[in-house]
């Protein structure tokens, strides 16, 4: 009897090989098994291209003279329901169905209106074997970004910050202060490149002066996202710097400066996060990371609206100054970063 878990796993594997890459859609593996022995595999690269499933037939096609005659004896499997509509690709349901693929095994539904069990149901209705469920719970946990955006309406939202060992946040008088090393600040970077967008509020913005780019990781740079309520900060920032996307949130204007798009929020004294975040919905962003300063990290922990939160120890000390965030979170893990120490905890709710 194959091992479900284990094919499934490999399409895990390859299905994270997407990240940073494929959003808003959902990263997704395939791998095609005949006589319990992978004979093509594939997984979603790239926004707007082909599909997993569509890359793993290839590959067997590609691979083999015989190919259209092992299909039909063979079972592929997905890490996600595959779509049954028409999108920027076909259907790959049909595709499935096209090539006489007996067995499909499924690692989750696809949450999505336009999915959500119809791929499963046109597999059926066309005689397929459908296995579903395996590993259901990674294959969740992978798409966490696209299954928030999809039933929440909001994107995935990581806070991120660094604190000394005695719990400040920041230095008093508006001063640019480093707490953590040069290990630290690589990853942040791997980081920003995995997700869609990056978030400061103002002061943070005129403090550091930040390019919130992936200068010193891999990847695309991010969309850069500031809080600036009555447009105070100046042009000269790195921020306007018409590198990347820009979204500014502010009380006085909607408009477009090139790649700078200033959005207007009705009501800037009630459910600030919860209406940034629904604006990045409509602007098509699964994913974004919080950087600061204190107080705007503060608004998204006291508002509920955050998934994760990314908290660096550093070794330094202040004594004074602004005070680190507070929050409850379940701590998942806990390892050093070069001198700092890294805690990662996930909103319980």
């Amino acid at each position: 009897m194959p091992d479900h878990e284990l094919y499934m796993q490999r399409c895990l594997d390859l299905a994270a090989l997407g990240i940073g890459s494929v959003s808003p859609n959902p990263m997704v593996g395939a791998v095609i098994v005949h006589d319990d022995k992978i004979i093509g595999e594939g997984y979603h690269r790239q926004y707007g291209k082909a599909h997993a499933e569509v890359n793993a037939v290839n590959q067997v096609l590609a691979n083999f003279t015989n190919a259209e005659e092992l299909l039909k004896q063979a079972a592929i499997y997905v890490s996600l329901e595959p779509c049954a509509h028409y999108g920027k690709t076909p259907p790959c349901a049909d595709l499935i169905i096209k090539h006489g693929i007996p067995q499909a095994v499924i690692g989750c539904r696809d949450p999505f209106d336009q999915v959500d069990g119809k791929g499963i149901e046109k597999l059926l209705t066309a005689g397929v074997e459908v296995i579903t469920g395996v590993l259901e719970d990674e294959c969740k946990w992978l798409n966490r970004r696209f299954f928030t955006r999809v039933q929440k309406q909001r994107p995935y939202v990581i806070l991120k910050w660094a604190q000394t060992a005695d719990g400040f946040f920041a230095p008093d008088g508006n001063k640019q202060f480093w707490i953590t090393g040069p290990e630290s600040r690589k990853l942040v970077h791997q980081w920003r490149g995995e997700e869609d967008a990056i978030l400061v509020g103002k002061n943070t913005a005129a403090i550091d002066n930040p390019q919130l780019n992936v200068r010193y990781g891999g990847g695309k740079s991010p969309k850069r996202v500031v809080i600036d309520r009555r447009l105070e900060l100046t042009a000269d920032l790195n921020l306007f710097d018409q590198s990347v996307e820009t979204l500014i949130f502010n009380e006085l204007k909607t408009d477009i400066d090139g790649k700078n798009k200033y959005i207007a929020l009705e009501d800037f004294d009630r459910y600030v996060p919860q209406y940034i975040l629904y604006q990045l919905y409509l602007q098509d962003i699964q994913s974004i990371i919080i950087e600061g300063g204190a107080h705007t990290l503060n608004t998204f922990i006291e508002a509920g609206v955050w998934d994760e939160a990314r908290i660096f120890t550093g070794e330094t000390t202040l004594t004074t100054g602004i005070k680190a965030p507070k929050i409850n979170g379940i701590i998942v893990e806990q390892f050093p970063s070069g001198t700092d120490q890294l805690q990662i905890l996930y909103n319980k709710n």
